[in-house]
Order: structure tokens, then sequence, then C-alpha cells
């Protein structure tokens, strides 16, 4: 019987008998359902992002991220495509995208619209980028815990995010880090329940999805959402290794680098929750843009936050003295998988939490 594809272990040289090898088959949901994810994104071919678009796509977005061995695969699939206007502006899109995420607003979305991108065509783009953003990532650290240096590392400080005092619809926007509970309001219309199948709405129920716009937004191609929520539920909900507060921790420190104050809220408030350490994760919210991440956390924490972070800028930066740094900390390769599939999950999440609309504070929250 033939060995299912893995593409991420053939690309980082993953020796079959190592400890990384093990945690891997030890996390088998997260590493089946990112094959997966890739598999869907890139077995579809329709006119909203044909297949050729697709993969040319997504070598320019791994060149970006500074993941050779990923673009050299992609570019190897890649056949001649016509540019064109909407083309133009998905690749635009996806510099802004993969770059500066957190500089999306409505009036990009506008311009691909106007361009001739379908709804569901600005969602698979949308996927596609910040899956390969994600992709990327988890290359660069599977090959980090493989022993293979892969970059100098830099200090790992906070990116800037918005301070527009009103969302689009006029109410009232975040200009700070927070762990209340926010609205989030889409800049791209939801898919309606009711234009669901009733296959789908079984399936956006199963999944929690049928009344959250955001996942009723990203269900216009709802197979890659399914790939992705499996993908979520096996790197964030899993026994053993790294305690859900520090995976939650890292989500938190990967969307204060890029900007993103809705999942910090949400993961912030999960990781203070769980640790019984408000004060600290709260500390790591308060910093300020430029300013280092790590700044009076403790040893393990600072550890852990200075190398989610490096990961998280682009090109990535994380280094083998960083892995070292976390094993002298006690982490075993189980925990320090779950610390690089939780950061590289981020890298995919914010982008589409940042690219597709925007987090508003509820009125009950106010005054």
């Amino acid at each position: 019987m033939s060995q299912p594809v893995d593409l991420l272990s053939a690309l980082a040289d993953i020796d079959p008998a190592s400890e990384l090898a093990q945690a891997r088959a030890e996390r088998h949901a997260a590493t089946q359902h990112t094959q997966g994810s890739y598999e869907v994104l890139f077995s579809q071919d329709d006119s909203d992002l044909p297949l050729p678009s697709r993969f040319a796509l997504a070598a320019l977005i791994a060149g970006w991220h500074g993941a050779t061995r990923l673009q050299a695969h992609y570019q190897q699939q890649v056949t001649t495509t016509t540019p064109d206007a909407r083309v133009a502006s998905g690749h635009a899109f996806a510099e802004l995208l993969s770059l500066h995420p957190v500089d999306a607003t409505p009036q990009h979305i506008e311009r691909l619209q106007q361009a001739g991108w379908t709804p569901r065509g600005i969602v698979t783009l949308a996927q596609l980028i910040a899956f390969v953003s994600f992709q990327s990532r988890l290359l660069t650290g599977l090959r980090l815990l493989s022993g293979e240096e892969t970059a100098t590392q830099t200090h790992a400080v906070a990116g800037t995010w918005h301070d527009a005092p009103r969302t689009l619809s006029g109410q009232t926007a975040l200009t700070a880090f927070t762990q209340q509970e926010l609205g989030w309001e889409a800049w791209l219309a939801a898919k309606p329940l009711n234009e669901f199948t009733a296959d789908e709405q079984a399936t956006l129920k199963k999944n929690g999805h049928s009344d959250s716009d955001y996942f009723r937004l990203l269900a216009r191609n709802l197979p890659l959402l399914e790939q992705r929520t499996l993908t979520d539920k096996g790197i964030f909900y899993t026994s053993g290794g790294l305690s859900r507060a520090e995976r939650e921790l890292a989500a938190t420190v990967v969307s204060k680098v890029n900007g993103c104050i809705y999942c910090a809220s949400v993961h912030a408030r999960k990781a203070s929750q769980l640790s019984k350490d408000e004060p600290a994760v709260q500390k790591l919210l308060n910093v300020a843009p430029g300013a280092e991440l790590a700044h009076g956390q403790s040893p393990r924490w600072a550890a852990m936050i200075d190398l989610v972070a490096t990961l998280s800028i682009t090109p990535a930066a994380a280094s083998l003295q960083q892995v070292q740094r976390l094993r002298d900390q006690g982490f075993t390769t189980l925990e320090l998988l779950d610390v690089i599939q939780s950061a590289a999950f981020f890298a995919w999440a914010n982008r589409l939490m940042l690219t597709l609309g925007e987090p508003f504070l509820p009125e009950q929250s106010q005054g």
C-alpha cells in the first residue's frame, strides 16, 4: 500500500525515524488536514481562480515569504498564464496580504470586485494567500526542528495596528489591544444560510459555523473551509504536548506581530483563563509598536514569545538558537511542534480576519 502524500515532510527532509516524525504522527489530524487543505486548494479548477493562476500565485507568495523550496515546488507546476487586469489585481492583493496584511482596507476588496472577481473568488484568493503564508512558516519551523538553520534571528517586536475611530459601517472601532469580547463586521457579504444546500448547512452546523458571518463568508468555498477547520482543531484541540494556554499564547503573539486586534482579543482571553496569569497576558497586549514582545515575561514565556514572533515576520527569521532556548526550558519535540504549528496557523487566521473585515466594540461594552 502506498504512503499518503505529505508535501511538507518531503520539502523539510524529515527523517521518518526521527522524534519530529513521531511528533507529527501524534498530531495526525493537523498533518492530514494541512495536506488536505493543500489538496483542495490545488485541485479546484474553476473560473473564479483557475488552477494555473493558483500555482503561479502560490510560487510568488512562497518567494515573498522566503520559502525557496516551497516556491520551487509551486513553480514546477506553473503552466503559461495570460496576464490580464483581473490577474494583476489578484497579484497586487496577494503582495499586500503577504507582506502588509494590516494595511488591507475595504477599498482593496472593492478593487478586486471592479476587476471582475466574484465573492467566492475573493474568498478563495484570500484563503490561498493566507494558506501559503501558513505553509511557508510551518515548513521553516519543521526545518528548524530537523536541525537546519534557516535565517538570522532579528528582534521580536510588536507590529502596528489600525487607529481609525470608526469601522466601515460607522461602529466604534478598536484602536488598542484588549481582552474584551468584540464584534466583527465583514467587508464582503457572508453567504445567507438559506443559500446553502441541506448537506452544506449540516456541515456548517457540525462545525458551529451557521450563525457566524465570518465563517459563512469563508463558506463561499466550503470544501476549503472544512479542511481549514479540521487543521485548526488538529493544532489547538489535541491532548498532550504544549498546554492549551500556551497554544493560545502563541496565537496572541502572532496577532501582535500582525496587528490583528480581533484575533488577539479572543486568544488572549483564552490564554488568561487557562494560564490563570492575566497580568502576563495583558503585559503582552500592551506592548507598543516596535517594542520587544518578550520584555518582562518569565524565562519560559519569553523564550516562546521570541520564537513565535520571529517566525511570524516576513520572511520568517526564527533560528536554531531560539529552538535551543526552548529546549533548555524543558520543551519536548512534541511541544516545540505545537508551538510552531500554533504560530504558523495564525499567519493564516490573521490574514483572513484583517482582509475580509474588521472588529468593533459592541454597544453593551461601551460606556
